[in-house]
């Protein structure tokens, strides 16, 4: 990691305090100034853009429909070649048996991603679309990151738009954030040389947007990259941020999240740094200042913990992302078993803090407050009595 420029002027707080855009030698110069300070700043940010009292969270599943794939991130520990034992696809029965249980925990939304599969054609996505719509009614589809839908275009002929329309067309209500890392390819080159590129990733998300398919802008940090292409990653989210309010009637991203490096189980063990919980809250806290277009940003549970992500509640961030019910793929890389969350936890999370938790969808829209004493209660018949955090035994 480079330093920061050795002159950081005091009234860059000051200015982004008073809610004034700051340029990238002002954001790459927050790295410099002590932490509680640009936290302060960020939480204040928080509380001015977002209602004060209230931390979010989606009751939702990610379901990984394959993990073949012929990219080989140096940094993934979840793919598979088509030859190895534990290598699958799911067909549909398999992927709804999942669905089932989020629906009976009132979940409202599937994270659909899997690897770059060549064996799968067009009709396995799009029939998989049409089956979830036809037999999950209530669940909406937020499926296939820009690195999927890259090989779908080069793969099945179709341009574009034309293969968005297709896809909308068979039931896609949105496209995840995956594969965005740092936009910047000389890190990318490093650390998966075969991975999408930054401008293929906005190609792609710029389309989805313009077509008013949900979308949110993502970041991790850990690769060894420097504060000044950090500072351009958020940049160039600001930056198409600013074209879709302006172009796509505020079809634009919905919120940030942003997560540190998983190594434990990669080729890049030993090579890349991955990111502290220290670089992890400072780099939330830079996001708030920075991101003066985007009111959600989430903490990251799954890579940080719970306490960090509840700390994060306090640098920036107004939303504890989503339960999940199932994450194979930071956690595979991480090598540790933080691959759900309950609604119970995540609610005892924003207690503790201070903070309301209410339920939302994938647009930050709030469509539930949950009983907090009957979700924390310590009645026999609570099933999630032993998983709260910070609960007894």
């Amino acid at each position: 990691m480079t330093a920061p420029s050795p002159t950081v002027p005091a009234e860059v707080l000051e200015k982004a305090a008073r809610g004034e855009r700051l340029n990238a030698a002002e954001i790459e110069a927050l790295y410099g100034l002590p932490l509680p300070e640009v936290a302060g700043v960020a939480n204040a940010l928080r509380l001015e853009r977002r209602n004060p009292d209230v931390v979010t969270f989606l009751i939702d599943r990610n379901i990984n429909y394959t993990n073949i794939c012929n990219v080989g991130c140096n940094f993934c520990a979840f793919y598979r070649t088509k030859r190895q034992k534990d290598s699958y696809t799911l067909d549909y029965e398999e992927i709804s048996a999942k669905i089932r249980e989020l629906e009976d925990v009132g979940g409202t939304r599937i994270l659909l991603q899997g690897g770059v599969n060549p064996e799968l054609g067009l009709d396995y996505y799009t029939g998989l679309l049409r089956h979830v719509k036809a037999n999950h009614p209530t669940i909406r589809i937020d499926a296939f990151s820009p690195e999927e839908v890259l090989f779908m275009e080069k793969t099945f002929g179709l341009s574009l738009d034309a293969l968005l329309d297709t896809l909308i067309a068979a039931g896609l209500d949105g496209l995840p954030g995956a594969g965005g890392e740092i936009l910047e390819d000389e890190v990318r080159q490093k650390a998966a040389p075969a991975r999408i590129g930054a401008d293929d990733w906005f190609r792609i998300i710029d389309a989805a947007q313009r077509k008013g398919l949900y979308t949110i802008a993502t970041m991790v940090i850990g690769f060894g990259e420097t504060y000044a292409q950090r500072t351009r990653h958020l940049l160039k989210i600001r930056d198409q941020q600013d074209r879709a309010t302006r172009e796509y009637g505020g079809n634009g991203f919905s919120g940030f999240a942003m997560w540190s490096l998983q190594t434990e189980h990669t080729r890049l063990h030993g090579k890349a740094p991955g990111a502290t919980a220290h670089e992890y809250l400072q780099q939330l806290a830079v996001a708030r200042l920075a991101l003066d277009n985007i009111p959600n940003i989430q903490a990251s549970w799954p890579a940080q913990g719970f306490k960090v992500a509840q700390a994060a509640l306090y640098y920036g961030a107004n939303d504890l992302g989503s339960t999940m019910l199932e994450e194979n793929v930071v956690s595979a890389a991480g090598g540790h078993g933080r691959h759900r969350a309950t609604v119970r936890e995540l609610i005892r999370i924003a207690v503790d803090a201070g903070f309301t938790p209410a339920i939302r969808n994938s647009r930050f829209e709030i469509i539930d407050w949950p009983d907090v004493h009957s979700a924390l209660g310590r009645a026999e018949n609570n099933p999630e009595e032993g998983r709260a955090v910070g609960a007894a035994g």
